[in-house]
């Protein structure tokens, strides 16, 4: 059987879709962390400690490991894993996306000055320090406008601002979050701010599959709730899009010449647009699949899940399908309302009762401590539902959601 490489950093939630997929297609299987396993000795195949924050020494440990078990596939399973595995599968000559492209689609700023520079539709930007005077920037500003990391995912760090004060505040909350011990280990990203006009509509997220640079058009999620900041924490997301089919080909067309922009080839892509009468706008082309447990929206064929469609891609195997299901489906992640401590859960057992929920995963932890956007960055956990309609399956997430209560008590209680 072909070898799969998989890597799967500690704190994500995408690794359990993942290994549930390569478990089905029979794969010999190597796990690869960035934390040594106790266990490796006993397994010296199937477990392997890797430098994701170190690209290049991760792509010398996997061919040192490729030596004596050959690697017929590598996969990162999520944004952070996406440059390791373009670099591990450069060095052992595997199908890949470059490098070069990968960093760039990962880095926000980069993502801009390629795509302004290729005639795309982008909201104006500029690049700025933390050690800039944010009151001085105020002089040349359009408002209103957005505040973001370069590198941080989930929203975390991205705050509007409507007027000179606003973006003061903004500016140095963010300033904050950048100096936090998980977020200053990013290195010199962190060090910098993208500063962009406010670009205002409808939201939506493109799911696809590249494949020799041709863009397979997986799924379009609309995100019912409306994303006009001062945070942007999202919630919904519903598919089949509710757009008309020339917008949703508008669309498509977008991300695929975006893809071909950044020098993207293989493998999932992540985009994020708004669409308004202005046309369709990029705001995010990642070379990575949907984050945290989302993904389990999608069926595909007989029964695929979008993981396994990535896993044979990646692996040259047969794709049955790449047909979605017919059902609408959809997931709510479910929104942090205030800090504190999670203490208490309760409408667990009415959530799933409501007719077309399908499931509920609770991702917090009782006795965890919650930090809401924009500082924070994981929700309470995701609520997933299908039905005959878009309008059906939003109806079930938030009547399953209004049912759901969660006692936060502030810390020290």
């Amino acid at each position: 059987m072909p070898r799969l490489l998989l890597l799967t950093p500690t704190t994500t939630y995408r690794a359990e879709d993942f290994l549930l997929a390569a478990r089905k297609l029979g794969v010999d299987l190597t796990i690869a962390t960035e934390h040594a396993s106790t266990l490796a000795r006993q397994n010296p195949a199937g477990l392997l400690a890797l430098d994701f924050a170190h690209p290049e020494a991760a792509a010398r440990q996997a061919v040192r490991f490729a030596e004596t078990h050959p690697v017929d596939a590598v996969v990162g399973v999520d944004d952070a894993t996406a440059l390791s595995a373009a670099r591990i599968s450069e060095a052992l000559k595997l199908p890949h996306n470059p490098v070069a492209a990968v960093a760039a689609a990962r880095d926000k700023h980069r993502t801009r000055q390629f795509l302004t520079a290729a005639g795309l539709p982008m909201p104006g930007f500029r690049l700025c320090s933390v050690e800039d005077d944010p009151a001085v920037l105020t002089s040349d500003l359009q408002f209103p406008c957005v505040v973001k990391p370069l590198v941080l995912s989930a929203s975390r760090g991205v705050i509007r601002a409507d007027d000179a004060a606003g973006f003061v505040a903004a500016y140095q909350r963010l300033i904050a979050i950048l100096r936090a011990p998980d977020a200053a280990a990013l290195g010199e990203a962190a060090r910098s701010i993208l500063v962009e006009a406010f670009i205002p509509g409808r939201e939506v997220a493109l799911e696809g599959l590249l494949d020799g640079g041709e863009l397979r058009v997986l799924c379009l999620f609309d995100k019912p709730d409306p994303l006009d900041g001062p945070f942007f924490e999202e919630t919904l997301y519903v598919t089949p899009s509710r757009l008309p089919a020339e917008r949703q080909r508008e669309i498509a067309a977008c991300v695929a010449r975006a893809a071909a922009v950044l020098g993207l080839v293989t493998g999932p892509i992540h985009a994020e647009l708004r669409v308004n009468d202005a046309g369709v706008w990029i705001l995010e082309v990642n070379p990575r699949s949907i984050g945290g447990r989302c993904s389990r929206t999608l069926r595909f064929g007989a029964e695929m899940s979008l993981e396994e469609i990535i896993l044979r891609h990646a692996l040259r195997l047969e794709i049955p399908s790449l047909e979605r299901e017919r059902s609408a489906a959809g997931v709510m992640m479910l929104p942090i309302p205030h800090g504190g401590v999670l203490r208490e859960v309760r409408g667990q057992a009415d959530a799933l009762a409501i007719p077309g929920v399908e499931e509920l995963i609770l991702t917090a932890r009782l006795g965890q401590r919650l930090v809401p956007l924009p500082e924070g960055a994981p929700y309470l956990g995701f609520l997933f539902a299908r039905g005959e309609t878009p309008e059906a399956v939003e109806a079930s997430l938030r009547a399953g959601h209004a049912r759901l209560e969660f006692r936060i008590d502030p810390e020290g209680e």
